[in-house]
């Protein structure tokens, strides 16, 4: 594979502008936040650059002095955050409050099946009885692995784990390979039955990522890397002329959308030079998504399990979101690792 052409200095101002940008925002303490600040945690991490940590302790200082909110299995998302403010600082009021997440998770957290999180927000508008959303391996899954390995509770650990083989087994198709968004276990389908692009893109981030904390002998290791390699393999066949991917993967008449292929393209990076000419055409088509003040264009709003591929398609991609920035900062400082390491 040819070697990644990364203009450090450009990914530097991108990450830049796209931090300051999303400081910006108004968030709560919720998935959005929880996303947006992973990826500002991650820009931090790859450039050392002091600011963003101090942004980063800013606002989770003046969330704590409210205390925190009901938790759901979205909004333990967060956790990420404070992992990496812990392990930058070694301040345990951070791990304290993520201990308490992963305690809320371990033994408050609505289950089904066979120990799979039920989708939950913070709401008593919505709800999701038995249904299973790709987002919680990013939200909940991965968090588990983290704070599992850093603690070394492998209680934690083995749950994070339990996560990502029951929504293996529940989302992803054993013909595409590809993850579908969601499974309602109560009417055993996959509701509209659509493969979303951010829904791929919580999978194969996270299990990319996961990977990297899952010891090799362990069997789990091969679990996971098996349904990776073959989402990767799917996905990369799937990216459009402009280096994204479309919302709905598969129709090419959806919009490509950026934040889930920042996701996917952050996935690719992290598991090697396999990749790299699809990593390549992807970084041009991330960059030029972002305008000269920080803002990621391009991200589709919110998004439930939709009633059909068309609702997909008409979901708004006009305003800026948290994910959008988040997910877009973690591939963009994937990439200054790549270049450290001279791929």
């Amino acid at each position: 594979m040819p070697k990644l052409m990364i203009d450090q200095t450009e990914i530097k101002d991108a990450i830049d502008r796209v931090v300051k940008r999303t400081f910006q925002m108004d968030f709560n303490w919720d998935w959005p936040a929880g996303v947006a600040f992973y990826g500002v945690a991650a820009a931090f991490e790859a450039t050392g650059n002091e600011e963003y940590l101090e942004l980063l302790k800013s606002w989770v200082e003046e969330q704590l002095e409210d205390g925190l909110p009901r938790l759901t299995v979205n909004a333990v998302s967060v956790g990420h955050t404070l992992i990496s403010l812990y392990q930058a600082t070694q301040d345990e009021r951070y791990l304290d409050v993520a201990k308490e997440m992963a305690e809320f998770l371990k033994n408050d957290a609505v289950r089904f099946g066979d120990g799979i999180f039920q989708h939950t927000v913070n709401s008593d508008e919505y709800v999701f009885p038995e249904q299973a959303w790709v987002d919680t391996m990013m939200m909940a899954g991965y968090f588990l692995l983290r704070i599992g390995k850093l603690l070394d509770r492998e209680d934690y650990f083995q749950d994070g784990l339990q996560q990502y083989h029951g929504h293996e087994e529940c989302l992803q198709d054993p013909v595409t390979n590809l993850y579908y968004h969601g499974w309602d276990n109560i009417a055993k389908n996959h509701m509209s039955g659509v493969y979303w692009a951010r829904g791929n893109a919580w999978a194969a981030y996270t299990m990319a990522k996961g990977l990297e904390l899952i010891p090799v002998s362990q069997a789990a290791f091969m679990i996971v890397e098996g349904s990776l390699r073959d989402q990767l393999a799917a996905l990369v066949r799937l990216q459009a002329e402009d280096g994204l991917w479309h919302t709905v993967l598969d129709d090419p008449t959806s919009y490509t959308e950026t934040s889930g292929a920042a996701g996917i393209a952050a996935a690719l990076v992290t598991r090697g030079r396999l990749y790299n000419k699809y990593v390549q055409k992807a970084v041009r088509g991330i960059l030029d998504r972002i305008t000269d003040e920080g803002f990621v264009t391009g991200v589709s709003a919110g998004t439930a399990v939709m009633d059909d591929a068309q609702g997909y398609k008409d979901t708004s991609c006009k305003r800026i979101q948290g994910w959008g920035q988040g997910l877009t900062l973690a591939f963009l400082a994937e990439l200054l690792k790549v270049d450290d390491n001279g791929w």
